[in-house]
């Protein structure tokens, strides 16, 4: 029987993208039921991981250096392009509302993608409406009905539901995946994620 992969991401996050860039294979290879979770990381650290922010306005010298060093050998070793976004970090609130517009037409995965890339490859302020402007054009949404709904009320609870059940689950940050309701934590988690999709 096919296990339950969920996947709660936020596009404003550096090591989402590079989960985000094999969580599909992952799927794929082991049989599993992907299901798209997206969510608002800002919204988890302002109730359960304020350290985030400390760690942003105080950080450690040398393990911030490692840490850019690290992302680095991580999206050659995925073949991504992740830079320093001259906007950091960045309000996603309107791009993760317009997941769900997409999921709604089939185009999750491309719009997700077209997201992260406009954001960490091409220094793209993804908060702006006339960069979403493009990314739904580019793959293939109604601009007019995409507007729409991301400023409805329906939408915005939708957002807020995904964040408020990750908070309740555990969750601290992303991305989340749960493997049949076990929770697993960051991209360097992906083989753990695959030997539990095994058992």
């Amino acid at each position: 029987m096919a296990k339950k992969l969920e996947f709660f991401y936020d596009c404003s996050s550096p090591w989402t993208y590079l989960a985000f860039s094999r969580i599909e294979e992952v799927a794929r290879r082991h049989n599993a039921n992907l299901t798209w979770r997206p969510f608002l990381v800002g919204g988890v650290f302002n109730s359960v991981n304020p350290s985030v922010y400390e760690t942003r306005a105080n950080p450690v010298k040398p393990k911030a250096r490692y840490y850019t060093k690290d992302l680095q050998d991580w999206a050659n070793y995925y073949g991504l392009k992740i830079g320093n976004p001259t906007v950091f970090p960045v309000n996603s609130v309107k791009a993760m509302r317009g997941a769900f517009v997409a999921e709604e037409h089939g185009r999750i995965s491309p719009y997700s993608r077209r997201v992260f890339e406009s954001y960490w490859g091409e220094d793209r302020d993804i908060s702006q409406d006339d960069v979403l402007r493009d990314i739904v054009r580019q793959v293939g949404l109604d601009e007019k009905e995409y507007f729409e709904k991301i400023n409805a009320a329906e939408y915005k609870a939708r957002l807020r539901s995904n964040t408020e059940e990750l908070i309740e689950r555990g969750g601290f940050g992303s991305p989340t995946i749960f493997v049949d309701g076990v929770m697993f934590f960051g991209n360097d988690r992906l083989p753990l994620v695959e030997w539990e999709l095994d058992k």
